[in-house]
């Protein structure tokens, strides 16, 4: 199953991005940390400073005002002791009271190290003494005993590796076994998921953190599966009733077609009452032949029609098809032109020989239907490398965009003409549809180039 280790690799990238975003953080706030530390000055620096602007005048010592400033906005003391006698021959103003005035060498050493009466200070050398700089007990915090092994030292790059690459270990072990409960949750979710559009019973275990959504799927999947059967059950019930309906109508419609034409043909009987004989005949003719497709239709919508397939030579069909109909237009109101070139004599397809010839009769009857004042069918076999095409134009009424809009993309069990007093069927338009779908074929319909009516059939051709 590739969701879940790519849903696992989601979560590890977004961990992984997370830490180097945070390390990121914490290395622009440690410059930012160092960079204003730097900027407000070492207090060995300003000792240094110090040192160097203390000036010896004949009165004795003397701070520029810009160091003394500098020592008092930072609440800082000074003192200068004599380098010969140990004693404060300098100090700056608001000296504390408890600092001592005279220093011994080992006073000197500790101070330089540490503390004076808990201040921290800083020493710096002059030819004539050491400057000493005391700032408030709570400004710095000093390591008295700062010494560092020379293996330590260098070693420290590797061993702040290694501490890194622990801590990010130790944070990926932790992340990843508080998140493998939700992991195992997600696994069985996503195989649910992937079952519902299958239509395949699923039950997911309603628990761990995903427990909300593992009810949600199981209640879908009880949905669609009443569903399921329910719509079953009625396209059964549906199929079951066209076909009762088709198989009681034709008795009954054979009677009522055989008077009807006994009528027609009885010289003894006037002549309006032959004229409606013949109405009779031909609506009844038109009924069987309404049945007969209703049947037909159903059969190829639930796969019951069984195909006959076979290599066969396509253009011969046609034509034959085509010659059937130029046999029964007794009054040639509705010629058929063949133009196929003659040199096309073959192109083979795997097909039902008889389904491709009611495909083709049935938009021959769909031009005739349409066209009651006459009309002219062109009819043309051609191919392409991979297709066998079948074109089928009159020069009739035919359709306007909306209209040709709704063929290619709507059912057609039923249309409606404009005039309400005629309904005409569309199950000629969509038997020949659901015969090329079954054929792995593609039907268009649009403009003639003769004006009218324009229906391609295109069909795989045989290996």
């Amino acid at each position: 199953m590739k969701s879940v280790p790519k849903l696992i690799k989601r979560f590890l990238g977004l961990f992984l991005l997370s830490g180097l975003l945070l390390l990121m953080l914490n290395i622009l706030f440690l410059g930012i940390w160092g960079y204003r530390t730097a900027s407000s000055g070492s207090p060995w620096t300003t000792a240094r400073e110090v040192a160097a602007a203390l000036t010896q005048t004949e009165s004795g010592y003397a701070l520029p005002n810009r160091a003394g400033q500098l020592l008092s906005g930072k609440k800082v003391w000074a003192i200068l002791i004599d380098d010969h006698t140990g004693r404060v021959i300098w100090h700056s103003d608001h000296l504390p009271s408890e600092i001592p005035t005279e220093y011994r060498i080992s006073d000197i050493a500790t101070l330089a190290r540490s503390y004076l009466k808990d201040y921290p200070t800083f020493t710096a050398v002059r030819p004539d003494g050491l400057v000493v700089l005391g700032y408030p007990k709570t400004s710095y915090w000093k390591l008295m005993y700062n010494n560092w092994d020379y293996g330590t030292i260098v070693n420290l790059p590797k061993t702040a590796l290694i501490w890194i690459l622990g801590n990010v270990l130790l944070i990926f072990l932790i992340y990843m076994i508080a998140n493998t409960q939700l992991i195992q949750s997600v696994g069985p979710i996503l195989k649910g998921i992937q079952a519902l559009p299958a239509q395949a019973e699923v039950r997911v275990k309603e628990t761990g953190t995903l427990s909300e959504i593992a009810a949600c799927i199981n209640r879908t999947s009880a949905i669609l599966k009443s569903q399921s059967y329910e719509l079953q059950r009625r396209e059964t019930a549906r199929a079951n009733w066209i076909a009762g309906v088709s198989h009681d109508i034709r008795t009954p419609l054979s009677m009522v077609m055989g008077y009807a034409s006994q009528l027609k043909d009885d010289a003894s009987l006037p002549g309006n009452i032959r004229q409606k004989a013949a109405v009779i005949q031909r609506q009844s003719i038109r009924m069987r032949n309404l049945v007969n497709d209703l049947n037909l239709a159903s059969k190829l919508e639930y796969n019951m029609q069984p195909l006959h397939l076979k290599r066969m030579n396509a253009v011969s069909a046609v034509r034959q098809a085509v010659v059937d109909f130029l046999n029964e237009d007794i009054q040639n109101r509705y010629p058929i032109e063949w133009l196929t070139p003659d040199a096309l004599e073959t192109c083979f397809i795997e097909g039902d020989d008889t389904l491709i010839k009611r495909a083709v009769a049935n938009l021959i009857q769909n031009s005739i239907r349409h066209n009651e004042a006459g009309c002219s069918i062109f009819v043309a076999v051609s191919q392409t490398e991979n297709q066998c095409v079948i074109q089928i134009d009159d020069d009739g009424v035919g359709a306007d965009d909306a209209q040709l809009e709704k063929l290619n993309t709507m059912p057609h069990y039923m249309v409606c003409d404009s005039s309400a007093s005629i309904q005409r069927h569309g199950l000629g338009l969509l038997i020949v549809k659901q015969i090329v779908c079954a054929h792995h074929g593609r039907v268009t319909i649009g403009h003639s180039r003769y004006g009218g009516f324009s229906v391609t059939l295109a069909l795989p051709k045989a290996p």
